[in-house]
């Protein structure tokens, strides 16, 4: 069904789609359509819905409802994930998958509710304790909300880790084209019965007593488990996703996420147009990143200019990804500034000059 969506909508919808089968959330801007359509939805499909009464308790029943092999989903913006860190780690510790929706707003602190990029180290480096990776996607459409939240369900369980869909308030808030799946609008759809995926808590009866946790005190035993969780991590490249046109030829590559890469594209074909070799580059995961790319592209001795709705945080990674092998500008607004074209243009100009 195609027709104007709002992305925070679109955003439900994508998780329904994916079979989501419990939500927890709580309250705050530029988010909240989310758990408004979500507390609609699904009780009209016969899911779990709740509304918890912080974002302390919104990860916990997370952690809760994953540990038995549930579908499970909370969405939040930026302060309201910065509260959730302690349990994000817990369940990357216990490698419990679910999805987590960052929809950012201007920061630090409070900020304001306009959307923007700061939470980018947060969601790629991990906010939390210890040495963990959360997989990252980063939709820059309306209808990518959708598709991309539909499809973090599967990731997350193909790897027994969270997955984080992040995005922000202009993209949550803006409304375009997009096509919604009809299969999953018809009322009284029940929760599926607990499924024993030969990890999951479904009651010991008949079997030996399984255990989740992630307080390891044997010695040796949490090390053990940390070169396990990096293996994994590794193996998550599998999944690397990233878009680019015009690099091949390209003299200075355009790379952002998001609502920045929406941006970034424009420039890019007004300057072709113009007969300027520009590339465009987009990660549409942001871990993994595509640094190995990036460094193909930095050894044949192409620019690259960063645009971010930030002081400047993946940059920082496409410099790692270059490696001294080639220049990198950066062109940032933050607290909910949003970049201009001609700004971006003019910056442009002054890296070839």
């Amino acid at each position: 069904m195609r027709r104007l969506w709002k992305g925070n909508y679109a955003l439900v919808e994508g998780a329904i789609a994916g079979g989501c089968e419990a939500y927890f959330g709580y309250p705050i801007t530029p988010q909240n359509e989310v758990t408004e359509y979500m507390s609609v939805r699904m009780r009209e499909l016969g899911r779990v819905f709740l509304q918890a009464e912080s974002e302390l308790a919104a990860i916990n029943m997370v952690f809760g409802a994953a540990l038995t092999g549930k579908r499970v989903m909370t969405t939040s913006s930026s302060p309201g994930i910065s509260l959730m860190q302690e349990g994000i780690s817990y369940l990357v510790g216990c490698e419990l998958p679910c999805v987590v929706v960052n929809v950012q707003r201007g920061g630090p602190g409070l900020g304001n509710i306009q959307g923007a990029q700061g939470d980018y180290f947060q969601a790629v480096k991990g906010g939390g304790h210890g040495d963990y990776k959360l997989f990252v996607l980063a939709p820059s459409t309306v209808q990518e909300m959708y598709e991309m939240t539909k499809k973090a369900f599967n990731i997350a369980f193909k790897y027994r880790n969270p997955v984080m869909i992040l995005t922000d308030g202009v993209l949550g808030q803006m409304m375009e084209p997009a096509e919604i799946e009809e299969s999953v609008k018809c009322k009284g759809q029940s929760v599926r019965e607990i499924e024993d995926l030969g990890w999951n808590l479904t009651g010991c009866k008949g079997r030996v007593p399984r255990f989740i946790r992630s307080l390891l005190m044997g010695e040796g035993e949490l090390e053990d488990h940390n070169y396990k969780l990096q293996e994994k991590f590794l193996k998550m490249k599998e999944d690397l996703d990233y878009e680019e046109e015009g690099a091949e030829d390209a003299d200075v590559i355009l790379i952002g996420y998001g609502l920045c890469a929406r941006i970034n594209f424009e420039v890019y074909t007004t300057l072709r147009k113009k007969g300027l070799k520009i590339g465009y580059l987009r990660p549409k995961t942001l871990y993994p990143f595509p640094e190995r790319r990036i460094r193909e592209l930095a050894r044949r001795k192409k620019k690259f200019l960063v645009v971010e709705m930030s002081c400047g945080q993946m940059v920082e990674d496409v410099k790692l990804s270059v490696n001294g092998e080639s220049e990198v500008y950066f062109y940032g607004r933050p607290g909910g500034g949003v970049p201009e074209v001609e700004m971006i243009i003019n910056k442009i100009e002054e890296i070839i000059r």
